[in-house]
């Protein structure tokens, strides 16, 4: 059974350039446009990873998915997907001299890719995420 990938990205031309390289690979592959959206889909989809857009509906929508998705709050509605690897998706650090890395409690991710998108580092930080899941 091939990994579930969900695509959190505001930007169709964006999603399309993570889906294509993903597919060919043989991964399964969900979009959706806001993090309201992917927050949603999450639960229908309940993906194997989670590639998230930093900046969607505001600057900060990526963290604050990040933050409600890995909440240690026994009552979350997203308890079960707590451990779900993400792959954060960002421009950031290349245009503005903000840094910032994983961490658990501001930024509780597993990795980074950088806009624009090398599908082969794409695919080796996936490969890594989800284990060797493919079909």
């Amino acid at each position: 059974m091939p990994a579930k990938i969900l695509i959190v990205e505001d930007t169709p031309d964006m999603a399309l350039a993570l889906r294509m390289p993903l597919e060919a690979t043989g991964y399964e592959v969900f979009h959706a446009l806001s993090g309201q959206e992917g927050l949603e889909m999450v639960k229908q989809v309940k993906p194997d990873l989670i590639i998230l857009d930093v900046m969607m509906e505001t600057t900060t929508a990526g963290f604050q998915v990040s933050l409600q998705l890995r909440s240690p709050a026994p009552q979350s509605e997203y308890a079960e997907f707590r451990h779900v690897p993400i792959l954060m998706l960002t421009a950031i650090h290349t245009t503005t001299s903000l840094r910032f890395g994983p961490d658990e409690a501001y930024l509780p991710v597993d990795d980074f890719v950088e806009k624009p998108i090398d599908p082969d580092v794409l695919l080796e930080k996936v490969e890594g995420l989800t284990a060797g899941k493919r079909g």
